[in-house]
């Protein structure tokens, strides 16, 4: 018999960082059913193996996942094979491409191997859901999809936008929520776990357990983690992802880049650290202690403890201690080939000062250059968009400096150490 925690202990693990739980007070009596019977709850959350790739922002559901194993429940890791040939449309304004299935099956191994660097390898269920869904007859499917109306289909804010847009919308489009839900049936899962995108997905397995005479599961969503811009969601195609199979110094950078605000979402969704854990920290440790530990934390999950030190070591010798290399390129770049022109920016933009007390003095004018342009001819970039982009992700750095902004204020001749991620150069802007 399973020996699990207090129920308000539970609560409080599983509640961190959640964005909502439907329903909280049915939650608390399968608990607290679960520490009375010692049978462990049946925790499910999906993922499509739709790229070979895995962010950190995927892993927000496991971990979340991680915490249901800590306490000593059941957890089931369900990959996609079947759906992910389908392509989920959640957030999407088009048909999403299916997926051949060796893309699935290329993908999908390369998931098992991910996934056992946050969850327990020996405590993780992980199933397909090819498995219940090959068996399924046309007949089966279609008494499936007999429980639903496509009214209910085009409540689905996706669907209902489509529809108005008079964009298309593909008929297998419409099986996927009834799949997902499904699945939700042949594991007889006790909690779903999904993000806030996925709530209508979820929803559709409560409404089928209960067709199916089974108990309706709690939906558990998650919030769409940031990117380390902290606007856009992290995403490959906007720039702001951290891999998890990048190298250790290259997590350890970006990490240090976010600003201190994102640093404690951070915590909250990639971490297993407890939330008055958390709010201890806001108030006793400096946010940039509190940082380093954070980007440690993260190295060491995905690479290890020597990992995390000595990308710790790294980043202090290059942006704390002021230690730059011997052999560090050094690129000359004419100030008018990267001198902000009229036009090209707005009025009295904010900028990055590159200048001494005494330039100012004798000056009621200081030229500004864009920042974007010098990256770009120091080979630092492949070009002026990815620079741009660059600034956003807080990956450029001036003399040690994090700079958002694309501009600096100075007079030639200037000489400066950049870096863009690990990419180190010494700028010596000239006349």
């Amino acid at each position: 018999m399973a020996n699990f925690p207090p129920v308000e202990e539970q609560l409080a693990y599983i509640k961190k960082g959640a964005a909502e739980i439907i329903h909280e007070g049915e939650l608390r009596a399968r608990l607290d059913n679960s520490l009375k019977t010692g049978k462990p709850l049946r925790v499910k959350a999906g993922f499509d193996p739709t790229a070979p790739d895995l962010h950190v922002g995927h892993t927000v559901l496991m971990r979340k996942l991680k915490h249901f194993q800590d306490l000593g429940h059941t957890v089931i890791f369900l990959i996609g094979d079947f759906t992910g040939m389908i392509g989920d449309p959640t957030g999407r304004s088009a048909t999403r491409p299916p997926l051949t299935r060796a893309d699935v099956d290329r993908n999908a191994e390369t998931y098992k191997t991910q996934v056992f660097k946050i969850l327990d390898r020996d405590k993780t269920v992980i199933d397909f859901n090819s498995r219940w869904f090959s068996k399924l007859t046309v007949e089966d499917f279609v008494r499936l999809c007999a429980k639903f109306t496509v009214s209910q289909m085009l409540e689905r804010e996706d669907f209902h936008k489509r529809f108005h847009e008079e964009k298309p919308i593909h008929m297998h489009e419409l099986l996927y929520p009834v799949c997902q839900g499904y699945d939700s049936v042949a594991l007889e899962a006790d909690v779903e776990l999904g993000g806030t995108d996925q709530k209508f997905n979820l929803l559709m397995g409560r409404n089928l357990q209960r067709d199916y005479g089974q108990p309706s599961q709690i939906v558990l969503t998650m919030p769409l983690l940031e990117g380390t811009d902290g606007v856009q969601k992290m995403s490959k195609s906007y720039g702001n992802y951290i891999g998890i199979n990048e190298p250790p110094q290259e997590i350890y950078g970006k990490v240090m880049s976010i600003s201190d605000q994102l640093m404690w979402r951070y915590y909250e969704l990639l971490t297993d650290v407890k939330q008055d854990e958390i709010e201890q920290m806001k108030s006793s440790m400096h946010p940039m202690d509190a940082k380093k530990k954070l980007a440690a934390q993260i190295v060491k999950d995905f690479h290890g403890d020597q990992a995390a030190q000595q990308a710790a070591e790294s980043w202090a010798r290059q942006f704390q201690k002021d230690e730059v290399p011997d052999d560090i390129k050094v690129v000359k770049i004419a100030g008018s080939d990267v001198y902000a022109k009229d036009g090209e920016v707005v009025p009295n933009p904010p900028y990055y000062p590159l200048y001494e007390p005494d330039e100012i003095a004798t000056s009621s004018w200081i030229p500004l250059f864009r920042l974007d342009k010098i990256i770009t001819s120091a080979s630092l970039s492949s070009s002026n968009s990815e620079a741009v982009r660059k600034l956003k992700e807080r990956a450029v750095r001036i003399d040690g400096n994090v700079v958002a902004v694309n501009l600096i204020a100075t007079f030639p001749p200037r000489h400066f150490t950049l870096s863009v991620g690990r990419k180190l150069t010494k700028i010596e802007l000239v006349k």
